[in-house]
């Protein structure tokens, strides 16, 4: 896996690299007759904000914090709509109303574009699934999975790749979430073990990043021991096998993105779905990985 620090500008590079991805898509598919569209299922307000300058305070996750600033950069939404060539369709979903009424917004800034767009105000997990089981033959998108932690299960992503025709750039939770939950001596409660097995889609997570170990005490009695072997990049190596399994085509180089200290947040992943243009995406994604 390719690793990369930014500081505070993680957010900014992520975007960048969704971006070229996304030019490059919207022109081979406007080449067809699809009607193709951009999906972001955490829309938020269409713009996020970078910590200034003058702030003492450093957060560690800036996206995850609401606050005042005076500079604000073009989110994954208003990117988008950029794109040249355009995309057909733009669905912006986001579940916080207020949030929705910011995105309403984007109809009056982009007016040439406001018939293409669709604000819904959903949970995604919920209208996602219901979009992936609708016909794809004659439709195609590129998704972007943007959670603030583990909201997605990994039933949403199955149905994602079952519609053979959605690629998929996610924002796999890395170390800010799951990274966390895996505790040195594999004492999880319940609850958090369920968590992971609904990412993950397995309970076989746990056999792979933890090491049980026989031990015999001075009286000849043996007792275990388990301790956790994975680290942010076996875990990260693990996910992507995950996605080989249910997609057409998954990027071999997927990105860590840390904070200023090196610390893994987040893991930006690529999967195609459809198998006739599963080839040329992953090797274009890849391309924009490496660099």
């Amino acid at each position: 896996m390719e690793k990369q620090t930014f500081g505070g500008d993680w957010t900014e590079e992520k975007l960048n690299r969704v971006s070229k991805y996304l030019k490059a898509y919207s022109t081979i598919m406007n080449k067809y007759n699809f009607n193709y569209a951009y999906i972001d299922a955490f829309a938020g307000t269409g713009y996020r904000t970078l910590k200034d300058e003058d702030e003492p305070n450093t957060l560690l996750l800036p996206e995850l914090v609401e606050q005042e600033s005076k500079k604000f950069l073009d989110g994954s939404a208003r990117i988008a709509l950029q794109i040249k060539p355009e995309f057909k369709k733009y669905i912006f979903i986001e579940k916080d109303e207020k949030k929705v009424n910011e995105l309403e917004k984007l109809k009056i800034d982009f007016p040439n574009l406001s018939e293409r767009i669709s604000i819904v105000h959903s949970d995604a997990n919920f209208y996602l699934k219901d979009l992936c089981r609708k016909d794809w033959k004659t439709r195609r998108a590129v998704l972007f999975l943007d959670p603030f932690g583990m909201q997605i299960p990994w039933e949403t992503i199955e149905l994602i790749a079952q519609t053979k025709a959605i690629d998929l750039w996610y924002l796999f939770p890395l170390g800010i979430a799951i990274n966390r939950l895996l505790t040195k001596d594999g004492n999880i409660s319940e609850s958090r073990k369920a968590r992971l097995n609904e990412v993950f889609g397995t309970t076989g997570w746990y056999d792979t990043f933890y090491r049980n170990t026989e031990h015999t005490n001075l009286f000849g009695d043996t007792y275990s021991t388990t301790e956790k072997i994975a680290n942010c990049e076996s875990i990260g190596q693990y996910f992507t096998e995950r996605l080989k399994i249910i997609f057409e085509g998954v990027a071999k180089n997927p990105l860590v993105l840390c904070n200023s200290r090196n610390t893994p947040l987040y893991l930006l992943c690529f999967a195609a779905g459809n198998k006739k243009g599963a080839s040329t995406a992953i090797k274009i994604a890849q391309d924009i990985l490496k660099k």
